[in-house]
């Protein structure tokens, strides 16, 4: 691998990394009401038709620990699994997002559309990434 890509590499990683634990973090905080949004994954999913208090918890928990597993994963072990597995979550999490709450497209923030990024930057690092390769600390 060209010497002049680590950096970006790293760059990537490591952004991704951060979302994926950042995620998991203030999906914990927001279930307890200590993020200051007021429970806004359980007012999502009531939006968007999933009112019953426990599937809410349900999902919310196993979302979360989604997220903290995919960015365990690529802090602890990075690679192309690990790259792969995000990818297929990102992509199963949009859908079930946008069938949920298909305006979320249209939010002003964006929180569907900054997927897109996030998939080409995993798709990048899958093609990059050959399978003996470990990314530096």
């Amino acid at each position: 691998m060209d010497k002049a890509l680590h950096p970006p590499l790293k760059a990537m990683h490591a952004t991704l990394v951060i979302v994926w634990l950042g995620t998991a973090v203030v999906s914990v905080l927001d279930y307890f009401g200590l993020s200051g949004l007021h429970h806004e994954g359980a007012r999502l999913l009531a939006d968007g038709g999933i009112s019953e208090p426990r599937w809410q918890a349900a999902l919310i928990w196993s979302g979360l620990l989604a997220d903290l597993l995919i960015g365990l994963a690529l802090l602890l072990r990075p690679g192309r699994a690990s790259y792969f597995v995000a990818l297929f979550m990102m992509v199963a999490m949009t859908v079930i997002g946008t069938a949920l709450q298909p305006t979320l497209w249209l939010h002003p923030l964006g929180p569907l559309l900054k997927n897109l990024p996030i998939a080409a930057m995993l798709w990048f690092l899958l093609q990059t990434h050959n399978a003996t390769h470990q990314l530096e600390s």
